[in-house]
């Protein structure tokens, strides 16, 4: 029991210091120390600290840190090209401005389909969707949820071949691909999207029933970029590389070639389904950052610059991500976290219910899609695996049911994007966070369930 009270005081430490602002890769070590004090005679400090906590925090980040860097340096230059803003303005223009809530939507989507950072393209779309929103006079305070609903989900978890880190995780775990179970993604993308499109298009129309117009801001003016920005279809090229490049080399390119060196020490004996999904990501994303620098070349004012900032940029996500998975390393490993697993395990028998359950739960104490995540499959994917071999159930949907998980609780107030992206637009939680709380949150949460539910009657597909 005191070993159990440790972990709940150990996370509960991590919840509030991160949500004070605290910074994770600093924390995570120190909080675990809190748990290994309940648990002294079993997790000696310094000992778990080297040989447990540090070499799973390198692991992860040997794993994927490549990912990271490639999607934060793709970002950039899309951004810096001017290819980012030409897309959404593109959409604009096909879409509509009278309807200004789906073209935002469509933009951020699109965007972060193909690669681009949910941060870059709040940065990029935000003015766009600050001049359609005044001029339609939509209240400014839906732009949080229409960015939200484009952004934090159905192409974060859900869409199939999406280069986002949550769907890249689960692979090694599952020896799945990026595009698992892609009906089910499919069919639960949609029903966030339409879910989500018709939750703010209602409360637009409550708004004009109202009288109530875009409101009184003192918007920041983003100064123009005068520089002659790409074709549209030029600028999407690159996003489509991605996405066609990743199935090429899922499906085509890597398959086919002699890999049977994996099975030597060297190489970690290994087999191909637990590197595919991640080398085919690795393989699309470098050929897409080389494709938008060469079809953008004369518009970069400084593509070194460009570059290094985005390298700069994916240091702090991919390490806070690893030292979340290093805490996660050291509270597995705790027999009283041990004893917690086989409860759970005999209270939710369903590993498909099980992992949905879990992956929420801890993405939402964190805050952190991607840390709930690998904090769950740190700790319970071999688990999980086996369990569902057993069961009788597609690693596949194991795959997209604890992607979609991931991406439901992880949006609560505390989440270091739902309050960078209030920060972005000058608004607050008591502003926008309700069309935040059911765009990224509520129907991403049931999308799952779905999920869960179609695997039942239907089975994986």
């Amino acid at each position: 029991m005191i070993g159990i009270l440790g972990i709940v005081l150990s996370l509960a430490l991590l919840i509030v210091l991160a949500y004070r602002g605290w910074n994770v890769i600093f924390i995570a070590p120190l909080c675990a120390g809190v748990a290994l004090l309940f648990n002294w005679q079993e997790a000696p400090l310094l000992a778990t600290y080297s040989q447990v906590y540090m070499p799973a925090m390198g692991n992860f980040l040997a794993k994927f840190f490549p990912l990271f860097l490639l999607g934060a340096v793709f970002g950039k230059l899309m951004e810096d090209s001017g290819a980012a803003k030409a897309i959404a303005l593109g959409i604009v223009r096909l879409i509509g401005a009278e309807r200004a809530i789906l073209a935002v939507v469509l933009a951020c989507a699109i965007l972060t389909y193909g690669g681009v950072s949910l941060f870059v393209v709040a940065f990029s779309v935000y003015p766009i969707a600050m001049q359609l929103f005044r001029s339609a006079q939509i209240p400014k305070r839906l732009i949080p949820g229409a960015i939200a609903l484009g952004s934090f989900t159905f192409t974060m978890t859900a869409l199939p071949g999406t280069p986002a880190i949550q769907n890249a995780i689960p692979m090694p775990f599952f020896h799945t691909t990026p595009f698992a179970a892609p009906g089910m993604g499919i069919i639960a993308g949609l029903f966030m999207l339409v879910c989500g499109q018709l939750w703010l298009s209602r409360r637009a129309a409550l708004a004009r029933t109202a009288g109530e117009g875009y409101g009184e801001h003192h918007d920041v003016i983003v100064e123009e970029d005068n520089r002659d920005l790409p074709n549209v279809w030029l600028a999407l090229l690159p996003l489509a590389s991605v996405i066609a490049l990743n199935a090429l080399f899922t499906y085509v390119v890597i398959p086919a070639m002699d890999t049977g060196y994996l099975a030597m020490p060297k190489f970690g004996k290994v087999s191909l389904p637990a590197v595919l999904g991640v080398w085919a990501i690795i393989a699309a994303m470098a050929i897409a950052v080389l494709l938008v620098v060469l079809l953008n070349l004369s518009r970069f004012r400084d593509v070194r610059a460009s570059i290094t900032e985005g390298t700069l940029g994916s240091l702090l996500p991919v390490c806070n991500t690893a030292a979340e998975v290093g805490y996660g390393a050291v509270i597995s490993g705790l027999g009283a976290f041990i004893a917690f697993r086989e409860t759970l395990k005999s209270v939710v028998g369903d590993p498909l219910v099980s992992v949905a359950v879990v992956v929420n739960t801890l993405a939402g104490l964190t805050g952190s899609a991607s840390g709930g995540l690998s904090l769950t499959l740190q700790a319970m994917g071999e688990y999980y695996r086996n369990a569902a071999l057993a069961a009788g159930i597609d690693p596949e949907v194991m795959h997209r049911v604890a992607t979609l998980a991931s991406g439901g609780l992880d949006a609560l107030p505390h989440n270091g994007a739902v309050i960078t992206l209030l920060a972005i637009t000058r608004l607050t939680h008591k502003d926008s966070y309700k069309d935040i709380l059911f765009c990224a949150v509520v129907f991403p949460v049931l999308s799952g369930f779905l999920v869960v539910g179609l695997n039942a009657v239907f089975g994986t597909f």
